[in-house]
C-alpha cells in the first residue's frame, strides 16, 4: 500500500492537470461565453444589456506594437466633426502588430478606403473585444486561437487614414471604453491589474488585492456556481477517461486486463511498449486505450 500512495496522488495531480487543460481550451473555444451570447465573424451591434459589474482582467496584457506615441486620443475630434473612439499608435509601414491579450479571432475584413480599413477584432476571455485597424496586411484568419503577443498583422494607412498608425480599441458588449483608462501605452503597460467596470459609470481600476476584499454581487454567485458546476462536469468526464489507464493489481495478468478494457493483448503491450512475457508488479500503471 506505502508503494502504490505515490501512484495514486501522481493520478491525481495528472487529473488536475487534465481539468486544467481542458478548462483552458473551453475558455478560447467560446472566450467569455458566459457573457456575449452571439459568435459572428461579421461586425455586429450588440442587443444584450451590459452587466452591472464586471472585473476585467487586465494581467495578461501585451503592447500591441513596439511604438510607444500616441498620436490621437480617444474622445471627439472638432476637425472631423465625430467622435474617435480609439487611441492611434504611431507606427510605420510593415511594423509587426500582435494580440493584446490571448483570444480568439472573431472578424477579418477590408473596408477598402473606409473606416478601418483593414482590420482585425480578436475576443477574449477577459470580456474585452480588442480592435486592430488601419492594417497593411492581416496575419490571421477568423475563428484562430491565438496567445498575447502573436503577430495578428502589418501596421500600414489603409481606409480613412491620413499616414501609418495603428487604431486600436477596446469595448466590452460593444460598449466602448477608452483605451487609455487601461493602458499606459507610453510606458507600455497596463494602469491596473483590473478595470472594473461598472454600468452606473463608476468604473474603476483596481489592485489584485484589491478586488479580492470587494464584496461579491450577485452576478459573482451565479459565475461561480456556474464555475463549480463545469468544473464537477469535467472532473466527471476525466474520471470517465481515466478508466482507460489501469493500475496493476496482485494477481493480474495481461490477458485478463485487455479482456476487462476490450482490447487484444497485443494492443495492451503495443500501448505500453512492454513484451508478452514481461512480468506484472502490483501498482504498474498501464494504458488501455
Amino acid at each position: 500500500m506505502a508503494r502504490q500512495a505515490p501512484i495514486d496522488v501522481k493520478l491525481r495531480a495528472v487529473d488536475s492537470v487534465a481539468i486544467h487543460r481542458l478548462l483552458q481550451v473551453e475558455a478560447m473555444d467560446a472566450p467569455a461565453g458566459d457573457l456575449y451570447q452571439d459568435w459572428s465573424n461579421e461586425f455586429i451591434t450588440y442587443n444584450q444589456a451590459l452587466p452591472a459589474e464586471h472585473r476585467i482582467d487586465l494581467r495578461q496584457f501585451h503592447m500591441p506594437c513596439d511604438s510607444r506615441v500616441v498620436n490621437s486620443h480617444y474622445g471627439y475630434r472638432r476637425q472631423f466633426g465625430r467622435n474617435h473612439y480609439g487611441t492611434d499608435i504611431k507606427v510605420y509601414m510593415g511594423d509587426t502588430i500582435r494580440a493584446a491579450f490571448s483570444g480568439k479571432v472573431r472578424v477579418v475584413q477590408n473596408q477598402g478606403r473606409k473606416g478601418y480599413g483593414k482590420y482585425v477584432i480578436i475576443r477574449h476571455p477577459n470580456g474585452l473585444e480588442t480592435t486592430y485597424g488601419h492594417l497593411s496586411k492581416q496575419l490571421v484568419r477568423p475563428d484562430q486561437v491565438i496567445k498575447a503577443g502573436e503577430p495578428i498583422g502589418l501596421g500600414g494607412s489603409t481606409g480613412f487614414s491620413t499616414g501609418p498608425h495603428l487604431h486600436f480599441e477596446t469595448r466590452l458588449l460593444g460598449e466602448k471604453i477608452d483605451p487609455e483608462k487601461l493602458f499606459c501605452f507610453e510606458a507600455g503597460d497596463v494602469r491596473g491589474d483590473f478595470y472594473i467596470y461598472r454600468r452606473n459609470g463608476r468604473s474603476q481600476l483596481m489592485a489584485a488585492h484589491d478586488v479580492s476584499r470587494l464584496p461579491e454581487t450577485a452576478e459573482d454567485a451565479v459565475s461561480k456556481a456556474e464555475e463549480s458546476r463545469a468544473y464537477q462536469q469535467q472532473r466527471m468526464a476525466s474520471r470517465s477517461n481515466r478508466s482507460q489507464v489501469y493500475k496493476v493489481r496482485k494477481g493480474d495478468t495481461l490477458t485478463q486486463i485487455a479482456k476487462k478494457h476490450g482490447i487484444t493483448v497485443d494492443r495492451l503491450c503495443q500501448l505500453n511498449h512492454i513484451s508478452k512475457l514481461k512480468a506484472l508488479r502490483p501498482g504498474q500503471i498501464l494504458k488501455c486505450s
